[in-house]
């Protein structure tokens, strides 16, 4: 897609990827965001810290996103959104109630000039310049795996789970509350932090050994706010990623999510899918997930015999692998639709949503038809 100088003489689109657990924030045509900050808010009334999307009516999330927004703008980008054009990257079966009330806050309250929405899944394959592949998204609350080819996503093909970085928190949780710490002392940010620090994914070998196997070192994990030490084991460290590869009869693990999203595919497409996965989202960042995604993948197509009657030939899995860090890929993705003429032909104007009211979405029928309004 061409880079229009019309496009980068005015002030660059302002991206946003409003996650569950974080936020990454920047301007277009940069190759990083300008900042990830967690998702969340400090009341005014109360000076209590909330989650942006814990809310109970539709009026209560507009003053939450407004809030949220108002730091965004004159806290940490220090610009103001008065005339200008936004890019949000977005989940393509998020809530329509959150972009619907999104899209009234920038419009209505801040008064900006355009809105693009972009799909996570199709704009992250775009900062590899390839158009076909099967992303896989590990977020915080759920994963998602995504057919795409040739730029067009296969939604009929669309898999998604419950297991993300919140269950491995819970894990990690639950094995060290057994080990006798205090609750009190396992917050959200210490969870984080040990699962960052400490935790790892295991081998097939060592996941699927029958004899008993040393397990890693233990470790002290010092928590800098209560000045204790608490110790990690070595068994929490590399177990507590096995949620994500957990057999079962409803075949939902990660490994069956990739291989159940290929055969919803057509049979001509399931070859080019195959040998370019790509793995993005913060629950990706840990050391052994791609070694041992592949391993399980190829052990399926071997032993399951679902798989084995549907796939066909020699058959390799092949990943693709980001050119920035995977948490930030989608909003990378974003960056680049805001650096190209999109912004001006997909964009939708402030004109055109005052008109309505309305956020133009794929599956309302109304928005669809040929000759509609």
């Amino acid at each position: 897609m061409p880079l229009y100088e019309s496009v980068m003489q005015e002030k660059p689109p302002i991206v946003l990827d409003i996650g569950n657990a974080y936020t990454k924030l920047g301007f277009a045509a940069e190759a990083y965001p300008r900042l990830i900050i967690p998702t969340e808010l400090v009341l005014t009334t109360t000076g209590e810290t909330k989650q942006l999307f814990d809310y109970v009516e539709t009026d209560q999330l507009y003053d939450q996103l407004v809030d949220f927004l108002q730091t965004i703008f004159f806290k940490h980008l220090l610009v103001s959104p008065k005339e200008r054009k936004f890019v949000l990257v977005e989940n393509i079966f998020g809530q329509t109630v959150i972009r619907e009330t999104l899209a009234r806050a920038l419009f209505m309250h801040f008064d900006v000039s355009s809105v693009l929405f972009v799909p996570s899944h199709l704009t992250a394959l775009s900062t590899l310049a390839v158009n076909t592949g099967l992303v896989v998204d590990i977020g915080y609350s759920e994963t998602t795996v995504m057919p795409v080819f040739s730029g067009v996503q296969i939604m009929s093909a669309f898999k998604d789970h419950s297991f993300g970085s919140r269950a491995v928190h819970a894990e990690i949780k639950r094995q060290l509350l057994a080990t006798g710490v205090k609750e009190a002392l396992l917050t959200e940010p210490v969870l984080e932090d040990i699962k960052i620090r400490t935790c790892f994914v295991t081998s097939l070998e060592r996941a699927q050994a029958k004899e008993p196997h040393e397990p890693p070192p233990s470790v002290a994990y010092a928590i800098c706010d209560d000045d204790a030490v608490i110790q990690i084991p070595g068994t929490l460290r590399e177990s507590v990623y096995e949620l994500l590869f957990e057999q079962s009869n409803e075949r939902d693990s990660l490994p069956h999510l990739v291989l159940r999203a290929i055969l919803d595919c057509n049979r001509d497409v399931r070859r080019a899918l195959i040998e370019s996965i790509f793995v993005i989202g913060g629950g990706s960042m840990v050391q052994g997930l791609l070694a041992r995604l592949k391993s399980e993948l190829q052990l399926l197509l071997a032993s399951d015999k679902y798989y084995a009657d549907r796939f066909h030939g020699e058959l390799q899995f092949k990943f693709y692998h980001s050119i920035g860090k995977q948490n930030f890929t989608a909003w990378l993705g974003g960056a680049l639709c805001g650096a190209t003429d999109l912004i001006q032909s997909r964009s939708l104007s402030k004109e055109a949503y005052l008109r309505h009211e309305h956020v133009p979405d794929w599956s309302n029928l109304c928005d669809n038809r040929l000759n509609g309004n």
